[in-house]
Order: C-alpha cells, then structure tokens, then sequence
C-alpha cells in the first residue's frame, strides 16, 4: 500500500519554530511530527510514503533518508512549483500512487495527531465497497469547522455544510482518508480543494462514507493547539504503553523524558511536559504544559508553563516562562528574566522581561 501526505507550504502558523526546519520536522513528543505517522502507516503495511511538498523538500528528504533504513520504507518527494491545494497534489503524483494494483492508498494531512487507527480504517474502507474513506471525529463546536452530515448506521456521507450556523451535526473531517484509485480520475492537474470539490461530487455518487475516529485528534499547526495536542497525545500514552512515560516522586502527572536528558535535584515537573534528548534541567525548576526540545538547558530554580522552548535554547537561573511563550531554535533568556507570550525569533538573546505577549525579532 502507498500513503500520501500532505506537507504544503510554510508552516507560519508555528514560526519562530519553522524558521529552523520544515513543519512536519518540528519535534512533538520528542520526534519529528511526520514520522509518528510514518510509524503508523509501516505497521499496517504501508510500503511506499510520498510527500506532497512545496518547500525546501531536500531538507525534508535528507532528513528523513535516515528512517528510510531504519523503518524500512520507502520515503520520496512529489515537488509542486505552485501551492495545489489538497486535491492538486494527487494528480500530480498519479503515477506514484496508482500502480494498477487497485489497492486503496491513504491521504493524510500533516499537521494531525491522533491514534491513526489505520488497520480499522482499512477494514471499514474494504467492508462499505465505496470509492472514498474519510475520517470524521467529534468535536464540542462544530460551528468553527464545515460539518459532514452522515447517514446512521451506514456512515454513507450525504453532505458537507461549512461553518453551519444552526445545529447539523457535530462531526468534522479529521484529515485522514483512505481513497481508491478510482478517485483520482475525479482530479485534473491544478489547484484543487480535496474538500470543497473533490469529496461532495464523490457523496453525490453515494460512494463517499466516514468512520469515527476513535480516541483523541487534534491539529497541531499552531502553537496553543500544539499544547492541548501534546496533553491529549500523553493521555493516550498513558492507557496504551504507561511504561514510556516518567515516573518519581518530582513527577505529576504524565510527562515524557528522553533518556539522554538529565534532570537535577528537587524539580518538580508536569503534567503534560515533553523532554527532549540532550536536555538538561537544573535543579529546583518547575516545568508544566510545556515543551522542551533537544540540546536545551533550562537553568535552577526556572520556571516554564504553557509555552515551547526551542531546540539549543537556554532559560536562566529564576526565569519565568509562561502563556505560551515560543522560544526559536538557540534563543537565550537570561536569568530572572520574565517572558509573558514572548514569541522570539532564533538566535536571540532576551535580556529584559517581555510583559505582554509579543514577537521579538
């Protein structure tokens, strides 16, 4: 089986982090954001992974040549010279993903984190006889998000209705789909919505269905639903493998350490933390809802809640970092400085407090 995944542009919705390395590239939970989908299409059988991309894909694929080994998948590119939307990307890489086998290949969205629960989304797909699979997941305020209305029982989609303003439903396409060969002749070569052109023809053939997704979903792509993604992803880490996440008397709740990290003496850390290789974390510091990516020193008796502390980034001794401050790649913030929402670019040194949630570039 082949996969598709969508990687797009810029990622500016989680710059200063993307000003260092391409968006699927950005750590989350101590590994680069595309390869916990890439893990997860291995293991139902996924042989061949192609990435949609129009930015920077050497970088991507250098990187990513490593697991290429490691995993034993194949890993290639399908470069876009202009923005194609979601559906664009698909006639593009027509050859790639339609072999004549007839299997079905899966269309996946970057930015999303879930159980990815493939093996039933295969089995679904397989058991309706239907041309498309779409993931839907439930969400409290389905007014923000342009609503699938299915058919009960079945699944069969029978419309879309973007942003309703009265109560249709509260299921929203979770960026997930299991798509037959077959829908690609539904594509033409330019700047397409997967969405908005492509799926509402395919559920006015009555050949599109949904399945709910089980478990937690969230799109990571910008920083506060980063957060709320990391709290979610922890959760589930704790029911499915308790035994990777931290444990001790310094930790609360569920929290992720890498074992090349290092913590000191009288912390006190969680919930929903993530530390990442190379770490080190004096002594006396207090770490909740945070990130801390690798080569990081968080210095004695600091304090970091609800924010993102970039790759090499240093934060002083009696430091505050809070409200969803986003430190760049080798930014350092000095001690007993205060950061309330500061997003800093890399490669800065922050030697005032930042009172009020601003760029500093």
């Amino acid at each position: 089986m082949k996969a598709l995944i969508l990687v797009g542009g810029f990622g500016t919705r989680l710059r200063p982090l993307t000003l260092s390395v391409p968006k699927p590239l950005v750590d989350f939970a101590n590994k680069p954001m595309i390869l916990h989908q890439i893990e997860a299409l291995k293991d139902v059988g996924v042989t061949e992974v192609i990435l949609a991309i129009n930015y920077q894909p050497e970088v991507m694929l250098n990187f990513l040549k490593d697991f290429e080994s490691k995993l034993g998948i194949k890993i290639t590119c399908s470069q876009e010279t202009e923005p194609m939307g979601t559906a664009g990307p698909l006639a593009l890489a027509r050859d790639k993903l339609d072999d004549g086998s007839g299997e079905p290949f899966f269309v996946l969205n970057s930015d999303v984190i879930s159980e990815y629960p493939f093996a039933e989304l295969i089995e679904f797909h397989k058991s309706h006889g239907g041309e498309a699979t779409i993931m839907v997941t439930k969400v409290d305020e389905p007014s923000k998000y342009g609503v699938v209305v299915t058919e009960e029982g079945t699944g069969k989609v029978e419309r879309f209705v973007e942003k309703p303003k009265v109560f249709v439903g509260n299921k929203i396409n979770a960026g997930i789909y299991l798509l037959s060969p077959s829908v690609l002749n539904r594509i033409e070569l330019k700047p397409t919505s997967i969405e908005k052109e492509v799926f509402p023809h395919i559920a006015a053939d009555k050949a599109l269905y949904a399945m709910v997704l089980p478990g937690f979903w969230m799109d990571i792509g910008q920083p506060r639903d980063y957060i709320t993604g990391l709290r979610l992803y922890l959760d589930s880490l704790r029911k499915k493998a308790p035994a990777k996440l931290a444990s001790g008397t310094h930790i609360l709740g569920n929290v992720l350490v890498h074992e090349t990290a290092t913590i000191g003496e009288g912390c006190l850390i969680g919930p929903d933390v993530a530390i990442g290789p190379g770490c080190v974390v004096e002594s006396g510091v207090r770490l909740s809802r945070c990130t801390v990516m690798r080569g990081a020193r968080v210095k004695k008796h600091a304090c970091i809640s609800g924010s993102i502390v970039g790759w090499h980034s240093t934060v002083g001794k009696w430091a505050r970092v809070e409200n969803m401050t986003i430190l760049g790649e080798d930014v350092h913030v000095c001690d007993e400085v205060y950061s309330n929402g500061g997003v800093v670019l890399p490669h800065k040194e922050i030697k005032t407090s930042i009172l009020k949630p601003e760029i500093v570039m």
